[in-house]
């Protein structure tokens, strides 16, 4: 079985491998390519060498590294904050309550909607709100600011909790009740029990919360569209606006999109390793 699993193994894995170098490879290759040119179209391409990186990092008033500090924020508070009220949910709906079911369902479905339509959504809400103090949510950057991690956190706590709701269900019983007869304290079952054995659902929830907060688009457009000016854009709205809002910038906006994958792919792998890490040791 396995020799012949390995004679066809080519075949079968050939309509994936050449999807993947159709859809991802020669897209990456070319747009690396890119970012060293000056152009408009691919075909007149312009070799520049590192000017469009010079330029991303030192025109505009340092706008990218504005959104590269604000995209960091945002995504620390959300991590953390979606990571601990889906954890929290996830406990509270493991008990045996009633209705759990249907309060799964409740909070799953907000990330069932766009991004750009929850981000219309919870514009219209924020400002109802804040119209009754003669405001919006565009007229300080910290309105912006919460108002994305609030939309954020409703997106995506259904979902974390579902993931963690799962990982708490895979607890052998046996231990929980062997912790309860031997005197252990609700809080010692947490912290010693509990958290070490879902981290694999910890290291899942943190990649996702991660990698999805610090490559938010369509609800920062549509919720605040980085205002006022340009204290609420984050990095790739900064990238989309410099890409297709300036006419000769298009080098910059594709330099500035390779920064952007590299510090993405860094930060997810160096997450992943920590995480794991844990899981090892537990």
């Amino acid at each position: 079985m396995q020799k012949t699993l390995k004679k066809y193994f080519a075949f079968f894995a050939l309509p994936t491998v050449i999807a993947f170098t159709i859809a991802f490879l020669a897209p990456f290759v070319m747009g690396l390519y890119l970012s060293f040119c000056k152009f408009t179209t691919i075909t007149n391409a312009k070799w520049v060498g590192f000017e469009n990186y010079i330029k991303a990092f030192t025109t505009d008033d340092g706008a990218f590294l504005s959104a590269l500090w604000f995209t960091v924020k945002f995504t620390v508070v959300s991590v953390l904050t979606i990571n601990i009220l889906a954890f929290a949910l996830a406990l509270l709906l493991t008990r045996g309550l009633k209705g759990t079911n249907l309060f799964r369902t409740v909070f799953f479905m907000p990330n069932l909607i766009g991004g750009i339509v929850l981000g219309y959504i919870w514009q219209l809400i924020i400002n109802g709100v804040l119209y009754y103090f003669e405001t919006t949510i565009t007229v300080k950057a910290s309105y912006g600011f919460w108002g994305l991690v609030i939309l954020m956190n409703w997106q995506l706590i259904g979902y974390m909790m579902i993931i963690y709701i799962a990982g708490i269900q895979n607890i052998p019983g046996d231990l929980m009740e062997a912790a309860s007869i031997d005197g252990a304290k609700p809080t010692q079952i947490l912290f010693k029990i509990t958290i070490p054995m879902v981290m694999p659902s910890v290291t899942i929830c943190t990649f996702l919360t991660l990698t999805n907060s610090f490559k938010l688009f369509d609800q920062n457009l549509a919720l605040t569209g980085g205002g006022p000016g340009t204290s609420t854009r984050m990095l790739a709205l900064d990238i989309y606006k410099t890409f297709y809002g300036r006419n000769g910038f298009e080098g910059v906006g594709q330099a500035k999109a390779v920064v952007f994958f590299i510090m993405v792919a860094a930060i997810a792998f160096i997450q992943l390793r920590a995480t794991r890490s844990k899981e090892v040791e537990n």
